[in-house]
């Protein structure tokens, strides 16, 4: 049933009965559907969850100003603590995993733990710059001397597919986000973090995850998921119920 939380502003799904005990974060232009296979099969073994849509996408409206993940961190809060007073167990895939690790560094007593997968949390070194014609362009515009419009067309010719897709705050929101990186965040946390993974997530490399456990403190593993790509949720959805079963017992 799709309802409101918090401060109104962010909408979600809830699966099962009784208190939720987990929290579903989809990433970058997706949304809480992401999760229905995963979470109606954990209501099916007496786990209930509530798949949140992130604001700008699905059921939640735009945020009223730009920011990353940390800024989106902020806005989730008060969702979380309209489910429940309880620690949860998040569960966030690609940019919702940027998020549900930014609220547990920040907030760690609404965290029982996490469970990420395909999420960009260590910014990765760029393997080529711009194009030298793109870069010209963008530069012309930043003196006056190129038109909005003109560096539009660069841009809808260079960016990449979210960036091109993305329009107004969600543009300024994608690039705040990709500008971020999180080991400060990581080494923050103490609660259970357990990865999965795709392995043959083209998106958000392996290296990533591996890269990210080195900053955590507290118990951590990471259990690649074979043959899969980044669409962990629907690709391979009974990983993260096992995951969530995981966190929920210790």
């Amino acid at each position: 049933m799709l309802r409101s939380y918090g401060d109104s502003n962010l909408f979600g799904e809830s699966y099962g009965e009784g208190p939720a005990r987990v929290v579903w974060l989809h990433g970058w232009a997706r949304s809480a559907d992401d999760f229905s296979v995963a979470a109606s099969t954990l209501a099916e073994r007496g786990v209930a969850s509530v798949a949140l849509d992130l604001p700008g996408f699905g059921a939640s409206p735009l945020p009223k100003e730009a920011g990353g993940a940390r800024h989106y961190a902020d806005l989730l809060v008060p969702a979380l603590e309209a489910i429940t007073d309880e620690p949860l167990v998040l569960i966030g895939h690609s940019f919702g995993g940027t998020v549900a690790a930014v609220v547990a560094s920040v907030h760690p007593e609404r965290v029982r733990a996490l469970v990420l997968s395909g999420a960009p949390l260590i910014r990765r070194a760029a393997t080529s710059k711009a194009p030298l014609a793109y870069r010209a362009q963008r530069w012309l515009h930043a003196k006056g001397l190129l038109s909005d419009a003109r560096v539009e067309d660069a841009r809808q010719k260079y960016g990449s597919t979210d960036y091109r897709r993305a329009s107004g705050i969600l543009r300024d929101v994608l690039v705040a986000s990709v500008n971020e990186t999180y080991e400060s965040e990581l080494a923050t946390l103490n609660m259970p973090v357990d990865f999965v993974w795709g392995e043959n997530d083209l998106d958000v490399p392996l290296e990533v995850a591996d890269r990210a456990t080195l900053f955590l403190r507290g118990p951590r593993s990471l259990r690649v998921v074979l043959d899969v790509g980044h669409m962990v949720p629907l690709e391979a959805p009974d990983e993260l119920v096992d995951a969530a079963e995981r966190a929920l017992a210790r």
